[in-house]
């Protein structure tokens, strides 16, 4: 049996795809249409790689058929959200028409699980508490919308025709390989360069940051042990205010505030996230491992090294 993992190419994929190998002697595939957010690099030499769109379905078929593909890791997805408030058909593309028909495939083949890796956006923002399983959706940007959907299409191919599948919906990963369009890449790489780091706003917003490795623990225990037809919401328990986290990259790479730059908010921009891991935690036997401070660490270092 063969394991495929989508979107192995980007950042939280290739990171699964370096821990899968360790966890695993199934043979793995990827594929990936290697976008701007992707590197071809990032996948291990052991992984077979199909460049390929997974709304495209006669070039995905050909895949499930040569290597008899029974679990779907599927990571696949525009995600960006303020190149989704520029333009959302890429998102409505790739995030719901792929993830329609890789649902199609995966009945037509017999999958025995589908994981779909999705956001704790879905949920909209959230004032007090935090977000549970049950929490209803309320996305508030077309990126969001777009995996909210991609979602309820999961739920729907499991209700109406039996397919196997999880759904994670994750807090805001942070680590190796992540593209420089999102906050903390952004502001290290910006640092290292000699560039301010633009903050929207007052940066005010608050975020639950998980460190990517934790991720793909969780994923493991939701493939090894989750329930079929289950939901389970991923989260670092570390929230923290977009400038208070700018401010503390600032300080563990040497520099001062004085780098910040503020710019005008983004439109919509959600206020607060928060993630319950109740569910994860009883069920699932997961915990986040990994400090804000380690984390942020490690990616310091990650980026540091990746420019010589």
């Amino acid at each position: 049996m063969t394991i495929l993992v989508t979107g192995g190419a980007g950042f939280i994929g290739s990171n699964f795809l370096h821990h899968l190998i360790k966890e695993t002697d199934e043979e793995i595939v990827c594929i990936d249409k290697i976008t701007y957010a992707g590197d071809r690099k990032n996948i291990p030499s052991v992984v077979r790689l199909y460049t390929t769109d997974i709304a495209v379905e006669g070039s995905c078929e050909s895949i499930f058929k040569r290597h008899n593909i029974k679990t779907v890791f599927h990571f696949a997805a525009e995600s960006h959200v303020d190149n989704s408030i520029k333009g959302c058909s890429e998102f409505i593309h790739t995030n719901i028409s792929g993830t329609v028909n890789l649902l199609n495939l995966a009945l037509k083949n017999e999958v025995e699980r589908f994981i779909h890796i999705s956001t704790d956006e879905v949920y909209g923002s959230i004032d007090e508490g935090s977000f549970t399983e049950t929490s209803l959706y309320s996305p508030r940007n077309p990126y969001s919308a777009s995996k909210a959907a991609s979602d309820h299409f999961v739920m729907a191919y499991h209700h109406t025709y039996g397919l196997p599948v999880n759904i994670t919906n994750c807090s805001n990963n942070y680590g190796p390989r992540q593209y420089t369009e999102k906050l903390i890449p952004k502001a290290i790489t910006n640092i290292l360069n000699g560039k301010k780091v633009p903050v929207y706003g007052d940066g005010s917003q608050i975020r639950d940051w998980i460190y990517v490795l934790d991720h793909c623990h969780a994923l493991m225990k939701v493939w090894r042990n989750g329930v079929n037809g289950q939901k389970y919401n991923i989260g670092g328990l570390c929230e923290v205010r977009n400038v208070d986290l700018v401010k503390k990259i600032l300080t563990m790479m040497g520099k001062d505030e004085s780098m910040i730059e503020y710019v005008g908010d983004r439109p919509g921009h959600d206020r607060r996230y928060s993630t319950s891991i109740d569910k994860a935690k009883n069920e699932l036997f997961w915990y986040p491992l990994y400090t804000l401070d380690y984390g942020l660490q490690k990616t310091i270092e990650w980026y540091e090294s990746s420019r010589n």
